[in-house]
């Protein structure tokens, strides 16, 4: 086991740095992706509604709802659909650059499977087990970040996340709601941040560097860029501790269902403080 660690160590160290600097810059590719990805679905689907609706309609609570479910599973299918294609384009332009492949030859996407999401096999009795444990843990570490934080002028850590919803939610909405943030949300969120963005970066980076560092480095680069696309500094930091552990949850399962109920568990109880009893 030594000299096979031993190997691997002096195989990455042989590594030109003209690969190295290939691998970051195909990491940063990835990052911008999925941030591109969830952009431009919020876009979309916002513009489109905005014409559909109109701008006083389209604000309030159950028109928010289908915007935020909307945008999520569109990011989620231009992640699916979309990357194997482009994957497969660029492929096939630099084999041609490289003289590998004739003009005339084709090569058709392949299909991204269950596991490239990391949805491998069914929930366990494990992952439920986890979800409690990794709540807790989130919410402490998430507690520990907004305390170092507080120190700066610029951060308010009671400033309320901007998803469109009224505080007083009754009937048909809150139902709606729910499903959005407690249901839809947290599948949505996992499958294309610690299913398919740490699935792609953790195998990518372990190539060219040690196991642990690949692993500290992606789960940092994922959560970062988690917290960024929340767009609130109070939201950000509180999901970039939530994503760290749940990343770690993908480590240890190998799956995202642990993480997904863990998502779900936070989600629901921030929904209840806010939408139902009102505090926040």
């Amino acid at each position: 086991m030594m000299n096979k660690k031993a190997s691997l160590k002096q195989a990455r160290n042989k590594v030109p740095q003209k690969q190295r600097w290939r691998v970051v810059l195909k990491a940063l590719l990835l990052l911008v992706w999925v941030a591109a990805a969830v952009i431009v679905a919020q876009l979309i689907v916002g513009y489109l509604m905005l014409w559909i609706l109109g701008r006083e309609t389209f604000t309030q609570p159950v028109p928010t709802a289908i915007y935020s479910a909307l945008s999520y599973i569109l990011a989620l299918l231009w992640i699916i659909f979309i990357t194997p294609k482009i994957t497969v384009k660029l492929k096939i332009e630099n084999e041609l650059k490289g003289g590998k492949r004739k003009l005339d030859s084709k090569i058709s996407p392949k299909a991204m499977s269950r596991d490239d999401l990391g949805l491998r096999g069914t929930p366990t009795w494990t992952d439920i087990g986890l979800a409690p444990v990794g709540f807790i843990i989130s919410t402490l570490l998430a507690a520990g970040l907004v305390a170092v934080f507080n120190i700066f002028p610029w951060f308010d850590a009671g400033q309320t996340q901007e998803v469109g919803f009224s505080v007083y939610l009754a009937g048909i909405d809150r139902v709606v709601a729910f499903i959005i943030l407690v249901v839809v949300a947290p599948i949505a969120e996992e499958l294309i941040f610690r299913g398919w963005l740490y699935g792609k970066l953790r195998p990518m980076l372990s190539v060219r560097m040690s196991d642990r560092a690949s692993m500290l480095i992606s789960i940092f680069l994922v959560s970062l860029l988690f917290g960024i696309v929340h767009l609130q500094w109070n939201v950000g930091v509180n999901v970039f501790a939530m994503s760290i552990v749940l990343c770690g949850l993908r480590e240890i399962t190998g799956t995202v269902y642990a993480g997904i109920l863990t998502h779900m568990i936070k989600n629901g109880v921030a929904f209840y403080l806010l939408y139902i009893l009102g505090i926040g």
